[in-house]
């Protein structure tokens, strides 16, 4: 029993799948669960059986703080997946390695369990302190894999034509480093203003503020914070789907350098808004953001020819339907690049138009509405990301044959169409009056709850799936933790 124990601990905790495993699994405890708090499961009576049943205690006044650390807790999680899957496909000392991913699993499965144990089950400040702790783990992970990814030491020189590079230097492993460290720099951002808690700084979420004439520095670094971090999380996974997918030659090329300049000025403009640079701050931004979207536009059109030319290498002369065929014949490699295709209508475009006629249009709504769109922004981008990390997970752990295609697609279709769902719920404004939107509201709210509860169950499937397999004892995950093993020796 003891030996059973071991190695299925060795697996879940040294492994880079088990280790994505566990963290997704901890994320699919964490958001159904705590979903049933929100608006329309409140509605519907639920959220006062799972307040009763789990003995949580919500106080209406602490509404925001239980918020955000829920939020910090899911994070992390997301944060450590990245990060092993960066550790896992770069280069780098196998001591950092180890220390890195030691520092990081500790650290998120302290603030979520500790963070949330303070926020919802009575406030005991122990927990708080844990919390606290956990996140200093996460951060001191941060600062050493940046010390790991350091592109200028010479063991991790490249010349090969292929890949994007200036004299030796590897310019992909350069968007890395500085997609970490700038991560790492605006960690602080949070940081910072949290330490002035109960010193005459109060808690408060962006969106209830963000009609205020005038906000204090420490307000300003908190909803820089906030954007910031989801558009590094994003930066990071757009990287770490380029390399899964071996993105190269002269698309590669021009993205790398865009991907670097558009990272360190997008943070420059969030950092400005602290400073006296702030009535310049959003446009500093928006150069920023620009640059980095053009290497992913890239990315997608390298990705998607590629599956086009090997999915009709048999043909002569491909037609139409051929090539839409090959794009689409496996959806765990072709669903990432269209995720990012799909959130310009979801997430970037909604943002730049409310941007661009914020006090056209935005701004003679009640602010309600302004709030709605904003939190729906952030959540489907966040949502997003979440999609694509299992698509790649799906394409690591080698899913084959139909339950490929029906996870896949399942993905795709589902978190798609709740998607599409908030975006016309954000925006219904536009083109329907407020004593007319009740219907469309109620098709919406239907629309959103079956694509996320089926998106999901899916999840869970799989989730269940690998828990029977821990339990075999030549199951998949002894094969996946073997082959790991054979690769690290080899290196």
């Amino acid at each position: 029993m003891l030996q059973f124990i071991k190695d299925r601990l060795n697996y879940l905790f040294s492994s880079t799948k088990g280790l994505i495993l566990v963290a997704i699994a901890m994320i699919a405890i964490v958001t159904p669960m705590w979903g049933m708090l929100s608006g329309p499961m409140a509605e519907l009576g639920v959220r006062e059986v799972v307040v009763k049943l789990l003995g949580m205690d919500l106080v209406q006044a602490e509404r925001e703080g239980r918020i955000i650390i829920l939020y910090h807790s899911i994070a992390m999680a997301i944060i450590a997946i990245e990060v092993y899957m960066v550790t896992g496909l770069l280069a780098m000392k196998l001591s950092y390695k180890i220390a890195i991913r030691a520092l990081i699993t500790v650290g998120y499965i302290v603030t979520m369990i500790f963070g949330l144990g303070f926020a919802y089950f009575g406030h005991n400040w122990a927990f708080h302190g844990l919390y606290i702790a956990g996140l200093t783990l996460i951060f001191c992970a941060g600062v050493l894999m940046v010390v790991a990814l350091w592109p200028w030491n010479p063991n991790y020189r490249n010349t090969d034509k292929s890949y994007a590079h200036i004299g030796s230097l590897d310019l992909e492993r350069s968007a890395f480093f500085a997609t970490a460290l700038t991560t790492v720099l605006s960690a602080l951002f949070g940081a910072v203003p949290g330490a002035y808690f109960g010193n005459g700084f109060e808690v408060f979420l962006a969106e209830n503020i963000i009609r205020f004439p005038e906000k204090s520095v420490m307000e300003y670094s908190i909803i820089g914070h906030l954007h910031i971090m989801l558009a590094l999380i994003s930066i990071m996974i757009t990287l770490i789907v380029g390399r899964w997918l071996t993105f190269n030659g002269l698309m590669h090329k021009i993205a790398m350098p865009l991907m670097i300049l558009g990272t360190i000025v997008l943070n420059l403009g969030v950092w400005g808004v602290v400073t006296p640079l702030e009535p310049i701050a959003h446009m500093i931004i928006y150069v920023g953001a620009t640059p980095s979207m053009l290497a992913a536009l890239l990315l997608l059109i390298w990705s998607w020819g590629k599956l086009i030319r090997d999915g009709t290498a048999q043909f002569r002369k491909p037609n139409f339907g051929q090539k839409i065929s090959a794009l689409l014949r496996d959806p765990l490699k072709f669903g990432p690049t269209w995720q990012m295709l799909f959130m310009n209508f979801t997430t970037s475009g909604i943002g730049i138009f409310m941007a661009v006629r914020l006090d056209e249009i935005f701004r003679v709504w009640p602010a309600r509405e302004e709030r709605i769109e904003l939190t729906g922004h952030w959540h489907v981008l966040s949502a997003i990301v979440a999609t694509i990390i299992l698509m790649y997970y799906g394409d690591m752990i080698n899913l084959k044959g139909k339950f490929r295609q029906w996870y896949g697609w399942g993905l795709i279709v589902l978190s798609d169409l709740a998607f599409a769902a908030v975006t016309i719920f954000e925006m219904k404004r536009l083109f329907i009056s407020e004593a007319e939107q009740q219907p469309l509201v109620n098709v919406l709210m239907y629309i959103m709850d079956f694509g996320l509860a089926m998106l999901l169950l899916l999840l869970a499937i799989v989730m269940v799936w690998r828990l029977v397999d821990l339990f075999k004892s030549n199951g998949r995950w002894k094969e996946e933790i073997s082959h790991e093993l054979s690769q690290e020796v080899s290196q």
